[in-house]
């Protein structure tokens, strides 16, 4: 079951599949940061399948550079990762690669979705033209494109809500027909990442899309219901202990030993007993005493609102609109709020629900949100230069577990 990851991110789609069983030809991204967290992704699934995990411990412990790791794995792997940006000129560029990866092969599956920006709720209304206009808006014509040119039995479209009112909703339209005409029947399903195990309330548009002369019956995404009992502590409890501007980017060891059941299960502690990227941020004094203030009226049962501060903790002049800005995890809770690309830029919609600590999620605890096994590294351009990077991969992927999931429920119709 051989796929092509387009838009391929950090590889939060491409990792379920793996985990199902799919074997990837090529991902293609256009973030150069991405981009070497898939290589070095790669590595590790190489790696691991030639008995050689002991060479990527040493690269989590910092014993040896991206660049020595990256020398040990078979430079036509390294390849199937092709930084270029889809589209025009690129995409001869991108055919040739991926054509010499797939040899006699054939692609059974497409997978990916264009960045979600240009049909964001959120974009759209920071910026005062909605979106119109953006080349992002027509990135599927992109994708289809890539259906025409390989032909894949299936493929799987995911996005933002926001997809679906786009444009008054023009863009779907448009995106079906443009399906049809390649060939493609599509159904799209409207999922919850807690309704697949994951502890987090995400909600996106998943698109299955398949070639119109197969009669097939496409599972239904929404009626699947992962019961769990586990609350979003289980992601905290057996991390250590941080206070703002502490932690290790390379290695630490956990504060619990022992496994605790929901990560065990769900593959985020699988047996690489190594802990990286578990580094808080610097906070100002004057955030770390908001941030108190949020966990104190969440252990009341309350959510701060901007405008309850005293005006001596006000550094925002708009009153009237983001007055959660400063929002605590709920660790109590069976999920937490959407992890977004912003988490790069602050944390004070992620602060760490431990009043002792008090400080935002580390890098780490922001990917066990998401599902991300913790030996996964994410890379930044820059070796060991990779927080920024780091935040923005994991705010824009598709979580594996929920992947994965779909994946599996796939299978039957390859």
């Amino acid at each position: 079951m051989n796929f092509i990851d387009l838009f391929a991110g950090a590889g939060g789609l491409s990792e379920g599949f793996r985990r199902a069983g799919y074997t990837p030809i090529a991902h293609v991204e256009m973030d150069e940061a991405a981009c070497y967290t898939l290589k070095t992704r790669v590595a590790y699934h190489w790696l691991l399948n030639n008995n050689r995990k002991d060479v990527y411990e040493k690269y989590l412990k910092g014993e040896i550079t991206r660049k020595e790791l990256y020398a040990e794995i078979p430079q036509e792997l390294l390849n199937s990762v092709i930084n270029l940006p889809i589209g025009g000129d690129n995409n001869p560029k991108i055919h040739k690669a991926i054509e010499e990866l797939l040899g006699k092969r054939k692609v059974d599956l497409i997978i990916g979705g264009p960045p979600c920006q240009a049909y964001s709720l959120v974009g759209r209304a920071r910026r005062k033209d909605g979106m119109k206009g953006d080349p992002r808006n027509y990135l599927y014509v992109q994708y289809a494109k890539y259906l025409e040119k390989y032909q894949p039995k299936l493929f799987v479209f995911e996005n933002v809500l926001g997809l679906k009112s786009a444009g008054s909703g023009i863009y779907l339209e448009n995106m079906e027909k443009l399906f049809e005409k390649k060939g493609y029947h599509m159904k799209l399903f409207t999922v919850e990442a807690n309704n697949f195990g994951v502890l987090q309330n995400r909600k996106r548009v998943i698109i299955i899309g398949w070639q119109k002369d197969k009669k097939i019956e496409v599972p239904d995404l929404e009626k699947i219901r992962t019961k769990t009992k586990h609350t979003v502590s289980e992601l905290l409890n057996d991390l250590p202990a941080l206070k703002a501007g502490e932690g290790v980017d390379r290695y630490t060891s956990y504060a619990v030993k022992q496994t605790p059941s929901y990560l065990n299960n769900t593959g985020i502690r699988n047996g690489i007993d190594i802990l990286t990227q578990h580094v808080a941020r610097p906070h100002t004094e004057q955030d770390k005493e908001i941030y108190r203030i949020a966990v104190r009226a969440l252990q009341n049962g309350k959510r701060l609102n901007y405008n309850d501060l005293e005006d001596g903790l006000k550094s925002h002049k708009n009153r009237d609109s983001f007055i959660d800005r400063f929002k605590v995890v709920n660790d109590k809770a069976a999920y937490s709020q959407t992890v977004v690309a912003h988490i790069a830029k602050d944390g004070h919609y992620y602060i760490h629900p431990d009043i002792k600590q008090n400080r935002s999620l580390t890098i780490r605890e922001a990917a066990r949100l998401q599902s991300f096994p913790d030996d996964f590294y994410f890379e930044g351009v820059k070796e060991g230069k990779n927080r920024t990077a780091a935040f923005k991969q994991i705010g824009n992927a598709v979580p594996p577990l929920m992947a994965e999931k779909i994946a599996n429920k796939l299978k039957n119709l390859l």
